[in-house]
């Protein structure tokens, strides 16, 4: 079906950023139907950390002026994109007017809380008070000290503008009743909050135990995992503060040339990935990885700045200068179900089709004025179906895709976390580095969050194939931080090492997301364990009522369950050591499976898969075995997942056989 985009209409995006420094301004709204790389951007999330000048060339890297992770690499790469980006420009457009509306005192603080689902601790009354009060009895001593500093801010604020409101400690949210205080409970290595200092060493049995040391078990701070190990049973500020005694390890100058091989550790219970769980959970996941970023940073003695996107007129249809969230919409009314956009997907497709062993496939720019050409074409043609794209030439197909990214109106990192990204560079360690990247992977909106792995995913076939296109993943790092931190829009002076230090930086946070992107999309377990403690806080709550509508449900259907139960086994009449797998789709739409040590999920698709008939053939790839219920909402479970020792931590699961979610 061949249809034509909407004509091009504008809406106003109004909010703020906790930036103290006034945006630049312009006069007049930009022609769409040109193109500009850059020509509106200044005033909209650009980072101030100084910029690099289009015009410096081959500048040398002051290498004692930072502790960046391309130390030991020339910038080469990364100023001659930048001078591609400026020759790209039309100079003969306007800037696009940006308002920034500055935050009143507090005021960051109080987003921060809602963002947190913590509003009712500044005095608001929420109808989910009872989701926030629970989120808060699973805090971390660290992530409940983050809450507390904001809730502190928010105070002073409201006592000089003499407001009365009634605001809760959020230590006496936190405090057990004194019969309880002795019960703190171990949940998938998740270790409870509310146990003081003094009661470490008679609860250190709840630490999880390091898979490298056959069993041993030993607090953090006397036994830190090996470089290449990443802890994501223990909280990652936790770990932090942890190792704040240990001067030598925070303070060591790092050899910034070498990346270490990160490597998660085997969890018999399954690794979680993003997508893996229910919108429900992913909810909780997304307040929890906001406030354990936060704590990070606080015990890191980083600032943590989040911004708001600024005053700006954006496009509702077409195919570039359009927000990601409007492309998606009018791309699934296409192709229902897309996840990425359409034109995202083609400029990458075609830049593949023509083949990755291309010298220089991303370094090598397209011709400036066919660049143009086709960007009017494209918006003209791209939904129609109409437009030809035998005649794009592979390094014009590349120039396409870096436009795109860098010209979103709303930036692929978002506005929100732009800032955050960039400053992970000044973070004390790698690992430390890594852990935050992955929080804000997890923090950003969906739409942008799938983009940006369909790029990653990408960038990092180019780089399998180096030996052929000459392009090492630090040349990609470089070559694509300009298009994705933006940070060239404003000019500097030749030399400017304010300029140099943040171009490296910049690459660097480009690199590490390349290489590492793999750990970027794994969901923590503390997390996930965070979440199943509220869950089952949850459950607890309504149980009373539960047990009355089954004990009603009971009498009026008890004849009824009495027959199913006599041809076959109900879900309670199971054997112990048994579980009962539902297949809806499958030939054998049930099975009892035996719970065994070696057992793994994989097994019991592939116990399915092979009582298939050949007319009902179904894939290994296709379907996946899910977690439903009991402690969370919904879980996809990785084949490699132990079900004995799964149903041990969720044993009110239920156990069912579904289609894989769509990449």
């Amino acid at each position: 079906m061949s249809w034509r985009p909407n004509s091009t209409q504008g809406v106003v995006l109004t909010a703020y950023h906790a930036s103290n420094k006034a945006a630049a301004t312009g006069s007049n709204a930009k022609d769409y139907s040109q193109v500009s790389p850059r020509s509106r951007k200044s005033g909209q999330y650009m980072m101030n950390h100084g910029s690099a000048n289009p015009g410096l060339d081959k500048v040398a890297f002051n290498r004692s002026g930072s502790q960046d992770s391309l130390d030991e690499l020339s910038l080469d790469d990364y100023w001659t994109e930048v001078e591609n980006i400026k020759t790209s420009c039309d100079n003969s457009q306007q800037e696009q007017d940006v308002v920034v509306k500055e935050p009143d005192e507090g005021e960051q603080e109080e987003e921060w809380l809602k963002e947190a689902g913590l509003s009712i601790l500044f005095g608001e009354c929420s109808s989910d008070s009872h989701e926030s009060i629970v989120l808060l009895s699973t805090l971390t001593r660290t992530q409940s000290a983050a809450v507390q500093k904001r809730i502190d801010t928010v105070k002073q604020t409201l006592r000089k503008k003499n407001k009365h409101h009634q605001i809760p400690d959020v230590r006496d949210v936190f405090r057990q009743p004194e019969s309880s205080k002795d019960k703190d409970e171990c949940l998938n290595g998740f270790q409870s909050t509310e146990k003081s200092e003094a009661t470490n060493d008679k609860d250190e049995k709840c630490l999880p135990k390091n898979e490298n040391t056959e069993g041993s078990v030993s607090p953090v701070e006397d036994m830190p995992l090996p470089e290449t190990d990443i802890n994501l049973e223990i909280s990652f500020a936790e770990q932090a503060s942890n190792l704040k005694e240990f001067s030598a390890i925070r303070n060591e100058k790092e050899d910034d040339s070498l990346l270490p091989n990160y490597r998660l550790p085997q969890d018999k219970t399954g690794i979680t990935k993003i997508g893996d769980l229910a919108p429900q959970d992913m909810k909780k996941v997304t307040s929890l990885a906001l406030i354990e970023l936060t704590a990070l940073y606080d015990v890191l003695g980083t600032e943590l700045k989040l911004q708001r996107a600024a005053k700006i007129r954006v496009r509702e249809s077409g195919v570039f200068r359009v927000p990601l969230a409007i492309l998606l919409e009018q791309d699934q009314k296409k192709i229902p179900g897309t996840k990425v956009p359409l034109i995202f997907q083609s400029l990458i497709g075609l830049i593949e089709n023509g083949g990755l062993d291309t010298e220089g496939v991303l370094r090598i720019p397209g011709v400036s004025s066919r660049i143009k050409a086709l960007c009017q074409e494209l918006e003209a043609k791209f939904y129609e179906g109409t437009f030809n794209w035998d005649t794009v030439k592979q390094h014009d197909a590349a120039s396409l895709l870096k436009f795109f990214i860098r010209e979103l109106p709303l930036p692929l990192l978002t506005v929100e976390y732009m800032k955050a990204f960039h400053s992970v560079q000044y973070l004390p360690s790698k690992k430390h580095r890594l852990q935050a990247l992955n929080l804000l992977v997890i923090l950003l909106p969906e739409i942008h969050r799938d983009t940006l792995k369909a790029l990653l995913e990408f960038l990092q076939r180019v780089v399998d194939h180096r030996e052929q296109n000459k392009m090492t993943l630090k040349n990609v790092a470089m070559i694509m931080a300009p298009n994705l931190f933006s940070t060239h829009t404003s000019p500097v002076k030749a030399m400017d090492q304010s300029a140099v230090t943040s171009a490296a930086r910049t690459a660097s946070v480009m690199l590490f997301m390349i290489k590492y992107q793999k750990l970027l999309w794994t969901i923590p377990k503390f997390i996930v364990a965070q979440v199943r403690k509220q869950n089952i806080v949850n459950q607890k709550k309504t149980s009373k009522e539960k047990a009355m509508k089954k004990l009603l449900k009971r009498m009026a259907y008890d004849r009824e369950k009495y027959e199913k139960t006599e041809k076959s086994f109900g879900d309670n009449d199971i054997p112990q050591g048994f579980i009962r797998v539902q297949a809806p789709q499958f030939s054998k739409v049930s099975m009892a499976v035996q719970l065994t040590e070696e057992l793994k999920a994989g097994d019991i698709l592939a116990r399915f898969l092979s009582q298939e008939s050949p007319s009902r053939i179904l894939r290994k790839e296709e379907v996946s075995l899910y977690e439903i219920g009991g402690n969370i909402g919904e879980r996809c479970l990785e084949d490699t997942t132990y079900m004995k020792d799964l149903s041990q931590l969720n044993p009110n699961a239920e156990w069912v056989i579904k289609p894989k979610p769509k990449e």
